[in-house]
Parts: structure tokens; C-alpha cells; sequence
């Protein structure tokens, strides 16, 4: 009985692939980092418009950084989380930020409401209809928030604007109440957001198959009961995306309340946390509360951008 050779019988390996050594082979670990060479100049931009004004903001917000400092007439003093607790023991910032989080609730879900439903209404429409409509929403979408609320605050002027006299309100002020003044920066922020929603809405609707609307009609489904039963679950992913989208947009409202409640409405009252960080900042010269309020928010998009990615993560493991 012969004794078999070491190797015989093994296949043989093609001389023209690369071996499969640890790590790959020298020109597939070099096409790992073309990607990055191609992201490095965005990076590098992102960096110097983001990351460094962030780490400034952080690093005022540990620091005693007044007007005196700005003016370079004495050093600064580390603080610590001196601001922070300042900040967090002060009634008003409370009261700011859930002021913040219910104007930017109704914001989302009115915008969501009107966005919506005229995404359904452009499916209806005839083609010249829906081109009108198509052009003015996007006329709206972008004109410039301090245009936009300039000419609402003129629309709804107590002396010359065209609305009270339409409703026959008379002189009423809509930015002297809280409430009524938050209502008017509501209207223009749904009036200058809306587009966005309405579009991508529609887009997912055209997308739907014509066959499974179609069959649930002569189920003997209303208009409602289609939208919440068979469309919104499918259009899910597009709603999540608005939403979360929309949460950021509104949350950080700052041009639409300076402007329309110049400056935040009678003695605060209108305060929104960006106007508020701006009052502390700007208005009393106290850079590190501003700061720190700043890094607050910050924190707050960053939680709701992290879920919204996990959001999306999730959906596309679905997919």
C-alpha cells in the first residue's frame, strides 16, 4: 500500500485569484479607504462649520464669559458646571422649555395635518389644478422665514392688515395675548413648512399600487378609512422621516417668534429656547448661560436625531 503524498487529492488554487490571507490582500485594504477619500474635503468643511463652533460653544459654557471678557478687560474664570446649574435652577428656563416643546408639538402635527391632507387632495385634482397648487406651495416653501414673517405680521396688523377687516376684528392686536400671538407664528411655520411634507407625501401616495386603493374601494371603504387603514401603514417609513424632520425644524423656530413677537412677545411671554438663548447672550451680555443653553439644545436634537436613526436602521432591516 502506497502512503498518499501530502496534498494530494486538495484543489488546486487558481494562480490568478488573490489568496485569502488575513486582512485581505494590500489592494483591497487600499480600496477600503477610497470612500473616505472621497468624503475627506465635505469632512473637512463639516468640521470647520460644525464641529469647532460647537466645541466653543461647549467650552464659553464652562467658562465666566461676559461682555468684560468679550471686551478682553480681564480673564476668563473656569466655572465648572457652574452655568448648568444656574441654568437648570431658574423657574423661567422650566417654563421656556415646555413652552418650546408644546408650540413645536402643535407645530408638527398641524403641519402633518395640512401636508397631508393636500398630498391626498393633489391625487384628486386634475392635472392644471395640481400644477397650480404644486407652484404655489413651493413659492411658500422658499421665501425667506424673515420675508414670510414680515408680511404675515403685516397681513394680520391691527391698523392696516387685511385679515381683521375681512373677519371684521377691528383693532384686535394678535401679538398683544400669548396665546393669539403664538397662534399667528404658528400659522406662518405650518404656511412655510407644509410644502415639504405635502411632497414627500405625495411621492409615497404615487407610489402605492393603483390595484390595492382600487380594492379596497369596492370593499365599500370610505376616503378615511383608506387613508388610515391601507395608506398610512404603507407609508410609514415617509412619515417617520417628516415627523422627525419636522420635530428639528420646529423646535429650533427662532426667526418666525424674534420677528413676529419682536423679540418674544410682552415681557417674555412668547419666549422660545433659541430667542431665550439669544435674550441671555446678546440682550444681558451673559454668554455662558447663552452657551449653555445652546448645548441643551443640542443635546435634545441630538436624542431625537439618534432615534430617528434607529427608526430608520429598524424599518430597513424590515425591508
Amino acid at each position: 500500500m502506497t502512503a498518499r503524498k501530502p496534498g494530494a487529492g486538495a484543489p488546486k488554487r487558481d494562480p490568478r485569484r488573490p489568496s485569502a490571507t488575513r486582512g485581505g490582500s494590500p489592494a483591497t485594504r487600499g480600496r477600503g479607504w477610497t470612500p473616505w477619500l472621497y468624503l475627506a474635503p465635505a469632512l473637512v468643511v463639516l468640521a470647520g462649520l460644525l464641529v469647532y463652533p460647537i466645541y466653543q460653544l461647549g467650552l464659553i459654557s464652562f467658562l465666566e464669559y461676559t461682555q468684560a471678557q468679550v471686551s478682553g478687560g480681564e480673564a476668563t474664570s473656569f466655572q465648572g458646571l457652574g452655568n448648568y446649574q444656574a441654568l437648570f435652577s431658574d423657574p423661567q428656563f422650566w417654563q421656556v422649555l415646555l413652552t418650546t416643546v408644546g408650540f413645536a408639538a402643535a407645530c408638527v402635527v398641524a403641519t402633518l395635518g395640512v401636508g397631508c391632507a393636500l398630498a391626498v387632495l393633489l391625487t384628486r385634482v386634475r392635472a392644471l389644478p395640481r400644477l397650480v397648487l404644486m407652484m404655489a406651495s413651493l413659492g411658500a416653501w422658499a421665501t425667506p422665514a424673515i420675508t414670510g414673517s414680515t408680511v404675515w405680521v403685516f397681513l394680520f396688523d391691527a391698523d392696516y392688515g387685511p385679515v381683521n377687516r375681512i373677519l371684521g376684528l377691528g383693532d384686535f392686536s394678535w401679538t398683544y395675548e400669548k396665546y393669539s400671538a403664538f397662534a399667528l407664528v404658528l400659522f406662518e411655520v405650518v404656511w412655510c413648512s407644509f410644502p415639504f411634507v405635502m411632497v414627500t407625501v405625495y411621492a409615497g401616495i404615487r407610489a402605492i399600487p393603483a390595484e390595492v386603493l382600487e380594492a379596497a374601494s369596492l370593499d365599500g371603504a370610505s376616503q378615511w378609512k383608506i387613508w388610515r387603514s391601507v395608506m398610512a401603514p404603507m407609508l410609514r417609513p415617509i412619515l417617520v422621516v417628516v415627523t422627525i424632520q419636522s420635530i428639528i425644524w420646529d423646535f429650533k423656530v427662532f426667526t418666525q417668534i424674534f420677528v413676529m413677537t419682536n423679540g418674544g412677545g410682552i415681557a417674555g411671554q412668547n419666549l422660545v429656547l433659541n430667542v431665550y438663548a439669544y435674550q441671555k447672550a446678546f440682550a444681558s451680555s451673559q454668554y455662558s448661560l447663552g452657551s449653555a443653553i445652546g448645548i441643551v439644545m443640542l443635546l435634545i436634537l441630538l436624542a431625537v436625531t439618534l432615534v430617528y436613526l434607529r427608526l430608520m436602521r429598524r424599518q430597513g432591516e424590515e425591508l
